[in-house]
């Protein structure tokens, strides 16, 4: 179990509670959820409590976020997107802390599971939809017909931009699933090669040099893509904001 690289995914109950034949159950999941969306409420809170005139190093790593998510969303969907800030903020805060959290030896990563990453996906899509409708009414289909298409490729290109539409929320949620299930897959895979090549004595200690120095390297490299993740969801969230807000143009 110790060597099993997907043993690191199972969802365990904690609490088991189950209402008419349903499972509620807390799980292990559940907690690290909650303790994403606590350790990032937790940092935000203590970060800017102070609100000092010059910020110390918590306080300038919160308004950074702060500013880098606002730029972001200004570019892509311009002034009138900064009112989708707190939701584009809160998601880039949950993934990147949940991305993290995953990252310490014994946590569970949640963003490793595509039910998870599905459900923040849908919840931009169904945004992006109900807020297109209410703002621009039936007009908002225009976006599956870009401006400049000749009338008689409008039959061909609708479907296409339909259907790239609808895929939104499959290709929005699999690449950051993906990313973490792959990435813990063989960091585990690579650790688990230094602990076995360890026990076979002193030519197993020699041999398992290679792999540690893999397991360093990855685990680097898997910090950084906690953060282009969560950067990739925040700016691909924003781009699909932007047909929300200004339609079709």
């Amino acid at each position: 179990m110790a060597n099993d690289p997907i043993h690191q995914f199972q969802i365990s109950r904690l609490v088991p509670i189950e209402v008419g034949g349903l499972d509620f159950s807390f799980t292990n999941s559940s907690l690290f959820m909650a303790l994403t969306v606590a350790t990032a409420g937790a940092f935000l809170f203590m970060s800017t409590t102070s609100r000092g005139l010059i910020p110390g190093r918590l306080q300038s790593v919160s308004e950074m976020s702060y500013e880098f998510i606002a730029g972001m969303l200004r570019d892509s969907a311009g002034s009138g997107g900064m009112k989708f800030f707190p939701m584009v903020f809160s998601l880039f805060m949950f993934v990147l802390v949940a991305n993290l959290l995953g990252m310490f030896p014994y946590f569970f990563t949640v963003t490793s599971h595509i039910i998870v990453t599905f459900v923040l996906a849908l919840f931009v899509i169904l945004t992006v939809m109900i807020y297109g409708f209410a703002k621009h009414g039936l007009g908002f289909f225009g976006i599956f017909v870009p401006s400049g298409v000749p009338a008689a490729l409008a039959p061909v290109v609708a479907p296409i931009e339909v259907i790239s539409f609808l895929s939104r929320p499959i290709s929005l949620s699999v690449r950051l699933f993906a990313n973490m299930l792959a990435g813990h897959i063989t960091l585990k895979v690579f650790a688990g090669f230094v602990t076995s090549l360890g026990a076979l004595g002193a030519w197993g200690i020699g041999g398992a040099i290679l792999p540690l120095l893999m397991t360093v390297a990855l685990t680097g490299l898997e910090f950084l893509v906690a953060f282009l993740q969560a950067y990739v969801f925040a700016i691909l969230t924003c781009m699909y904001l932007n047909d929300a807000v200004h339609g079709a143009h």
